[in-house]
């Protein structure tokens, strides 16, 4: 436990009056707020919904229960891996408001220090062999434990100064057994990766060295059969 009480004016944006914001890229639909408090350096987001429904229900929320709460469960699915010595940011608080029928959610995580979304490595040419393996095993890792991110794209995955490889936005995100879904998380990212390089492709050789680590790491750990 990072913090023994939270005060809800934690959650509320107007209580950080001038501290810095993502764009919505680095970390999922809305914008972060970095905070500080008592010492510590975490990352406010606010909930909201992406495509059709988020321009009509921006950040609103069917009421299904607290177990059901977006935050609650991305919190749970955080501290599960967090102890696990998974790559993701760890949880320090969350919270839901009750509105009518629906509610609102808030995340707060540490923040990662010194970390750039591999999208903007990508469009300053940043990117190497030796980063590329690493991506394929940090994503390898996951997939052996069971934890299936529910949007892998180029803006989650995190890379810090030393170029250990983090992953970010597990809301949605769960843990299953290791199936056909781990082909489908690295075809979203290899789609996410076409779409920002230059061309509209990504070298092949760039994402082989992805998958050829993703299958190293996949056979040095676990005697389950590998489809790719």
């Amino acid at each position: 436990m990072l913090i023994s009480q939270i005060d809800p004016e934690l959650f509320e944006p107007a209580h950080w009056v001038g501290s810095p914001r993502t764009d919505g890229k680095a970390g999922g639909r809305g914008a972060a707020i970095f905070i500080t408090h008592v010492g510590q350096d975490w990352v406010l987001r606010h909930y909201y919904r992406g495509g059709l429904p988020g321009k009509i229900l921006a950040d609103r929320y069917l009421w299904l229960g607290e177990s059901r709460v977006r935050s609650f469960c991305e919190w749970d699915l955080l501290q599960l891996m967090h102890q696990e010595g998974l790559p993701v940011p760890q949880p320090v608080a969350g919270r839901y408001v009750r509105k009518g029928p629906a509610y609102t959610a808030d995340l707060i995580t540490v923040r990662l220090q010194d970390v750039m979304p591999l999208s903007v490595m990508l469009s300053l040419g940043k990117v190497g062999p030796r980063l590329w393996s690493q991506i394929g095993a940090c994503i390898a890792r996951f997939h052996l434990a069971g934890y299936c991110h529910a949007d892998l794209n180029a803006h989650n995955v995190q890379i810090s100064s030393d170029d250990s490889v983090y992953l970010l936005d597990w809301d949605r995100g769960d843990r299953r057994v290791p199936a056909s879904w781990c082909n489908s998380n690295l075809a979203r990212l290899h789609h996410s990766l076409n779409k920002l390089s230059a061309g509209g492709t990504l070298p092949l050789q760039d994402w082989q060295k992805v998958i050829n680590s993703y299958m190293d790491t996949w056979q040095a750990s676990s005697d389950k059969p590998l489809h790719l």
